[in-house]
């Protein structure tokens, strides 16, 4: 009788260390469940919307101090604005007759100009931003990678190439573009080279309105795939979660 009495109570002993241990396995599993919900908590409407602001702000920010500057068109490749397609035989004949330096002084003009315009794009896409919709928000959060770019186009991108117009006229007058055009223009006449009059100020515009999407595409990328380019804790907590 008292040796069953015993193993009575070692094994409810024993069930009491192992409920024990379970509970405390469970708590463990439901703190570690907790802390990580905690990291990857989905992100309120408003954090999204200002988060999303905040790096189209700092895109086109550094887009335009990228552009905006001198040699910032002149000397990148990418973005550099070559002769118009009208005038290539021009500058060829120029080239070939060793008169390339009016050519070569015609493409400084062209991209000093832009690059003089480019900084008075930040209202427009400054506008483009404030107008922003929740339903924006989330299509441009969860789109590819260049959905905010893709916007910028659709909502800015007529409106960037009006208001860019006049500025650029501007520019190329203070940088002295018709003169040089003229002085290229004239010396290819003199070579017997004809010549078809292209719209500078409309050509200087479109190339630096795409030389803009360009790099406001390249900043959005780069915002998207880098933790290291999300300089804020509402960048870090709003893009680390949907990039997940």
């Amino acid at each position: 009788m008292k040796t069953g009495f015993i193993l009575i109570t070692s094994f409810v002993i024993l069930m009491l260390s192992g409920c024990k241990a379970a509970l405390e396995s469970f708590a463990r599993d439901a703190g570690e469940q907790l802390s990580a919900s905690d990291v990857i908590a989905e992100p309120s409407a408003v954090e999204v919307a200002d988060a999303l602001k905040q790096a189209l702000g700092a895109g086109v920010e550094r887009a335009i101090t990228r552009l905006g500057r001198t040699g910032g068109f002149n000397t990148d490749n990418a973005v550099r604005i070559p002769m118009p397609d009208e005038l290539v035989k021009v500058e060829a004949g120029l080239r070939k007759l060793g008169q390339q330096r009016y050519a070569d002084q015609f493409v400084v003009t062209m991209n000093r100009a832009a690059e003089q315009a480019v900084p008075e794009a930040a209202t427009v896409f400054a506008e483009a931003i404030r107008q922003l919709s929740i339903q924006d928000v989330y299509a441009i959060i969860r789109g590819p990678d260049d959905a905010a770019t893709r916007y910028f186009q659709r909502t800015s991108g007529p409106g960037l190439v009006d208001r860019f117009l006049p500025i650029v006229a501007k520019a190329t007058d203070e940088v002295r573009l018709t003169q040089a055009y003229k002085r290229t223009v004239d010396g290819a006449r003199l070579l017997g080279i004809s010549v078809e009059a292209p719209d500078l100020d409309a050509y200087v515009t479109q190339k630096a309105s795409d030389a803009l999407f360009l790099y406001i595409a390249a900043e959005e990328q780069r915002i998207r795939e880098q933790p290291l380019a999300r300089s804020t804790e509402l960048l870090k907590k709003v893009f680390g979660y949907y990039s997940d």
